[in-house]
């Protein structure tokens, strides 16, 4: 998808639906987008914003449709979405040494910068400080999926993630109150590799028993091989 406005007959062969079923979504003001001379227009930005909280607010069946969609819509090799290439063990720290919100995004940033593919991890924990001042990351299940609101490609060498598993839930935004103990960072390239990313990291959550295992791991290798289990039930 280019940088441009898309138009309605664009974002329908994008989405995989009909201009109809897109000018229906957008006149019910459940697809973003402005009339210009009576005609719809979208926002790339604006697009791929709607399409992360489609993922966020979606269950188990939903959520294997929407991986399907993403996977279409992305021009990328298959192996950019695979989460075990991701998440390197250099990125990956039980139990995570940090006991408050903002040190959490430090030492997560931190991790990911060690894997030598992130270059400034200042400048990504400010970024991903700023996503969850807009709105907590932190899900109830008492995991967080920390990212900043864009791609960061000017200081990323490729897409890559970080896990990090504290032994103290602490308070981290969640709107019910609830504690977080679980912490993926996603850092991506661009908007098509963070849906995947973040739709495959959202289907694993909903794995049964993946989060009690993972609470349960010692050791990073135990967390890696944990992930790799999961994932290759996720793609079978």
């Amino acid at each position: 998808m280019s940088s441009q406005d898309l138009d309605e007959n664009n974002l329908a062969a994008y989405l995989h639906l009909t201009p109809a079923q897109v000018r229906k979504l957008a006149d019910r003001g459940q697809l973003p987008g402005r009339k210009i001379g009576g005609q719809w227009r979208f926002s790339e930005a604006e697009v791929h914003n709607w399409l992360e909280q489609r993922i966020g607010a979606s269950g188990v069946d939903e959520l294997d449709r929407v991986q399907q969609d993403v996977d279409r819509w992305s021009d990328r090799t298959s192996d950019e979405g695979e989460l075990t290439q991701l998440l390197k063990p250099d990125a990956i720290e039980i139990p995570l040494s940090a006991r408050t919100r903002g040190s959490v995004v430090r030492r997560m940033c931190f991790l990911a910068e060690r894997t030598g593919f992130l270059w400034d991890a200042a400048r990504m924990a400010e970024a991903v400080q700023m996503r969850e001042q807009l709105h907590s990351t932190a899900l109830d299940n008492g995991v967080a999926l920390l990212h900043p609101r864009r791609p960061m490609p000017n200081i990323l060498a490729e897409p890559l993630l970080a896990l990090g598993v504290s032994s103290h839930p602490l308070p981290f935004g969640n709107d019910h109150g609830l504690l977080t103990d679980v912490f993926f960072l996603i850092c991506s390239t661009d908007d098509r590799v963070h849906l995947q990313v973040l739709a495959k990291v959202s289907r694993l959550l909903m794995a049964t028993d993946f989060l009690t295992q993972l609470r349960s791991c010692d050791c990073i290798k135990a967390a890696h091989d944990l992930v790799a289990h999961f994932e290759s039930q996720l793609d079978a």
